[in-house]
């Protein structure tokens, strides 16, 4: 895990980007944001650049290649799992069947995009945090 790498956010919704995009100004990271409106984008930028993002955030239902569908081609893309990027799932809804799939495909959070803006924010500082605490099985010293 590349804790200074950018933070890749997968969201088709662009008031769901502006949002995000106004938490992390706020919130002030040294890291880069990076959004995408597609899975397919998304998977095509992780296996063409050698940076190592941070952390992924994606939504569920999104054009193209759904996250779940992301999830699984990143998860059997061996460079890609040996990076160790937490893949986080946030959406507007949770239905059981999503977060069973999600799981089952070895993500590591699968959040509910609060409704008001101070609960987004405070989500976000607490998912990064953790994520900067936590050491990965490429951590070096």
């Amino acid at each position: 895990m590349n804790k200074g790498g950018p933070i890749i956010i997968i969201e088709d919704d662009l008031d769901d980007q502006d949002i995000l995009s106004e938490v992390f100004k706020e919130l002030n990271y040294k890291n880069e944001v990076i959004f995408f409106d597609d899975g397919e984008k998304a998977l095509s930028y992780l296996t063409s650049t050698e940076i190592e993002p941070f952390i992924i955030f994606s939504d569920i239902n999104m054009p193209k290649l759904s996250g779940i569908e992301l999830r699984e081609k990143i998860h059997q893309n061996e460079d890609l799992r040996l990076k160790s990027i937490p893949y986080l799932f946030f959406s507007t809804s949770a239905e059981q069947r999503h977060v069973i799939d999600a799981y089952s495909k070895s993500i590591q959070g699968f959040f509910v995009k609060p409704s008001s803006y101070a609960e987004i924010k405070e989500t976000i500082k607490t998912i990064v945090s953790y994520w900067e605490a936590c050491v990965s099985p490429n951590y070096v010293k």
